[in-house]
């Protein structure tokens, strides 16, 4: 069936306290989406994040972004007031967030929260008994990463591999020791993820009776300081006490003369084979929970990754090693079912990876920006995208229409203007609508555009800049795009066939 949706991140949805959350705003978002006639709302993932904000380097794959948890909900639960939560700065602009200021300032509220939680919880045998149905559906991560957590604060932050012996090696003893005394801190963490989940979970409910899927993203790799690599150390490319023997990234190419160093640890395969992927299912059952449908981020590297000894200076003397192949998505199959991915099939690919997705059954990936180039015919021109795949105009790594247009080489623009029909004197918005509308047209059975580019924004919109850090992950829409946004982008689904059911709009 064809369908299309809308690429936007929580943390860009409108809200007064710094960033997108999980409250009436991505309500409002999904009737939108509704009325619009989309399918689907896709999003980066939904961890907490770390160094540079990321969503791609967090503390946990498994846990959920304390900063998307909605205040005024907590209000309405007598966990705080609106006064406390408007007494914070939540910085200068509505339209960036301002990470300095959100970190600041949500854990701290987050903490008065749980403080009344505690004190309310014994009157409370709904939320007692929800409590309770968490902790025994998260038991598999949930200690783990609280303990962590806990720890990281004891030690003022410094990463798992500068703790004390004893507890980085996870030895009994100390593991038991350190919950004891850090039981309170655990708890905390343990609530914050509790309230995400829950407020996760009521919007995913809402979305999908409107007719709306959420599309995830599972990043392939984790960060070298994260409870991830801190519990299961065995099954990544470290010693004992976190010191990484090679990291990911990618070779020299036409891009970058000394390639990109990523730095996350990478995957004992050997290892985690021999665990039968257990932590792997674990891990794509906790997002088939979360999500209709997940984008594997750096497919290819599961057919092959490209490993870098650790401590060289960039990604120039890698090499490439078998990945997992197909024995991992039969884990994954095996132990949870059919499970709808993308394949994120971009960048230096080979046969094998061709012929991995194609013998898994996932679609891959289009991106039109990458379509018009004058240089040789581009798969990804509009009339070869192929029915098996999603076509998107851009995502989170590639600038905004407007601004990709407005940077192009001038004998690709003029290429893209007679290809797309624009006019001469062509203003932004027809640039924008014009390649949507490429997408749509195509036979791809999914379309995906940013919401940026249905704004018709330009480059100061754009989500993020590749190995680039400081400026990224922090543009917001100021409010709700409007209806008349809604009706045209129905219109257009409509005509290309690929309109939604239309829901009840309450």
């Amino acid at each position: 069936m064809r369908s299309s949706g809308i690429l936007l991140h929580i943390t860009s949805l409108p809200s007064p306290y710094g960033i997108g959350a999980l409250g009436r705003e991505a309500y409002r978002f999904v009737h939108f989406l509704s009325a619009a006639g989309q399918r689907y709302w896709q999003v980066l993932p939904l961890n907490p994040t770390d160094y540079g904000n990321s969503p791609y380097q967090s503390t946990s794959v498994f846990a959920g972004n304390p900063y998307f948890i909605d205040l005024d909900f907590l209000c309405k639960e007598q966990l705080l007031t609106k006064e406390e939560c408007e007494a914070p700065f939540w910085g200068e602009s509505p339209a960036r967030v301002d990470y300095e200021s959100i970190k600041a300032s949500r854990l701290p509220l987050l903490r008065q929260a749980y403080q009344r939680f505690e004190s309310l919880l014994p009157q409370q045998p709904s939320q007692q008994k929800a409590l309770r149905r968490f902790l025994r559906q998260n038991r598999f991560w949930l200690e783990d990463y609280a303990l962590y957590m806990a720890l990281k604060d004891a030690f003022e932050q410094q990463p798992w591999s500068s703790w004390p012996k004893e507890i980085r090696r996870r030895e009994p003893k100390a593991v038991i020791y350190y919950k004891n005394i850090l039981k309170e801190a655990m708890d905390f963490y343990i609530f914050v993820q509790f309230k995400f989940y829950e407020q996760w979970g009521a919007l995913k409910r809402y979305a999908n009776r409107k007719g709306v899927e959420l599309i995830g993203d599972i990043p392939i790799y984790v960060a070298p300081d994260s409870a991830d690599t801190w519990a299961h150390t065995p099954l990544f490319q470290c010693d004992r006490d976190g010191r990484l023997c090679a990291v990911a990234g990618v070779p020299p190419d036409a891009f970058s003369k000394t390639g990109q160093m990523w730095g996350n640890p990478l995957y004992r395969w050997d290892a985690i084979k021999a665990q039968g992927y257990h932590w792997w299912v674990q891990r794509v059952y906790q997002n088939n929970r979360l999500f209709d449908v997940m984008r594997v981020d750096h497919f290819r590297g599961l057919e092959s990754y490209y490993s870098i000894p650790a401590g060289e200076p960039t990604a120039e003397n890698g090499h490439w090693e078998k990945g997992p192949g197909m024995g991992f998505f039969r884990a994954i199959k095996n132990s949870l079912g059919p499970v709808q991915f993308i394949a994120e099939d971009l960048g230096m690919l080979t046969p094998a990876v061709h012929r991995l997705r194609e013998k898994a059954g996932f679609p891959g990936m289009k991106i039109l920006q990458f379509a018009f180039s004058t240089q040789e015919e581009s798969t990804y021109l509009p009339h070869n995208c192929q029915r098996d795949c999603v076509v998107y105009t851009g995502t989170h790594d590639n600038n905004t229409i407007c601004g990709w247009f407005h940077t192009m080489d001038p004998k690709d623009k003029a290429f893209a203007s007679k290809y797309l029909n624009l006019p001469k004197a062509c203003p932004e918005q027809a640039v924008s609508w014009a390649l949507v509308r490429a997408a749509w047209a195509t036979p791809s059975n999914l379309a995906i555009a940013q919401m940026q580019d249905l704004l018709s924004l330009g480059e100061e919109a754009r989500m993020n800049t590749p190995a680039t850090v400081g400026a990224n992950w922090a543009w917001r829409m100021e409010q709700q795009p409007p209806a008349a946004a809604a009706a045209q982008l129905r219109e257009l689904t409509e005509t290309y066939k690929r309109a939604a059911l239309k829901q009840n709009q309450e």
